[in-house]
């Protein structure tokens, strides 16, 4: 075996943690994997001769990567997106894609990811990488070019953000889908006071539609009922599925694909709803695993 296979070998061992890695920062599918990508592409013309933990190395290579492209993505943006919601994982709500279970590690749901983005993009990176890749803040402080002291203070800033924005779900994947199946009855009923019920006083709704004019961030039990009763007079077909690990549903409109929602159940109310109906990014998505 030359050197060249070799390193293949050893790459591929380590990329469903890059691929995670990158996720975490990017909240992008398609970005991970061309961050990833670009890792290879370095380490194929890299002299690894005095590399002594290659996984380290290329941990430190996918979030430079990705350090580099969040910054670019928002210096394209001329002002913040109202909406933004990531890159879901979906699966069929009886199993999960053993190719998702590192990508889903940490419970790493849609609704931690879009306060992820809230954040700077030194934030983000010492957060992931400190607290969900356990890397010290000595090897994270050169890829922000700051102290490890003041990468702590980072990392510790995005922990108060993350813990105060972030609701961490009912771990009962079936107490979540009863909570999931009563709301999605009370909507076929027109049943406001029921959909009200299975649903926080303080409730967010997020939907991104991208430039479809269907964005929308509402908060509060009644308003987001009434979105509830809006979109029930429309003939959408409902399939249950698992996003990011969590109850959900996917929803098609005429037969094609509409929009993907990701449900947060907490002590047995909604507390969030995240909808992505992007016509555009949901048919870069694979939804083949959910069958007919």
């Amino acid at each position: 075996m030359d050197q060249q296979e070799w390193l293949a070998r050893q790459f591929e061992d380590h990329r469903p943690r890059l691929r995670a890695v990158a996720y975490r920062m990017l909240g992008s599918l398609s970005e991970a994997d061309d961050a990833v990508q670009d890792a290879w592409l370095r380490l194929s013309r890299a002299d690894t001769n005095e590399v002594e933990n290659l996984g380290g190395w290329l941990t430190t290579v996918v979030a430079r990567v990705s350090l580099n492209m969040l910054r670019a993505r928002n210096t394209r943006r001329e002002q913040p997106l109202d909406v933004h919601v990531p890159d879901p994982i979906i699966d069929p709500s009886d199993r999960t894609n053993p190719e998702h279970e590192t990508l889903l590690a940490d419970s790493v749901g849609l609704a931690l990811l879009v306060v992820l983005e809230t954040l700077t993009p030194a934030e983000r990176l010492a957060f992931v990488l400190h607290d969900m890749f356990a890397v010290p803040f000595e090897e994270i402080a050169p890829i922000v070019e700051r102290s490890p002291e003041a990468t702590r203070q980072l990392a510790s800033r995005a922990r108060r953000h993350v813990r105060g924005a972030a609701p961490i779900p009912d771990a009962d994947l079936t107490a979540q889908w009863e909570v999931v199946e009563a709301f999605l009855a009370a909507a076929r009923d027109g049943d406001f006071d029921a959909l009200v019920a299975v649903l926080d006083p303080d409730v967010v709704l997020r939907a991104d539609g991208g430039l479809t004019g269907l964005s929308r961030h509402i908060q509060g039990a009644e308003t987001v009922a009434s979105e509830a009763l809006h979109w029930s007079r429309v003939d959408l077909t409902m399939r249950r599925a698992l996003i990011n690990g969590a109850a959900g549903m996917v929803t098609f409109l005429n037969g094609e694909p509409f929009s993907i929602a990701a449900v947060t159940v907490r002590n047995g109310k909604i507390v969030e709803i995240d909808f992505l109906a992007d016509p555009e990014r949901i048919a870069q998505l694979d939804l083949t695993e959910l069958g007919d």
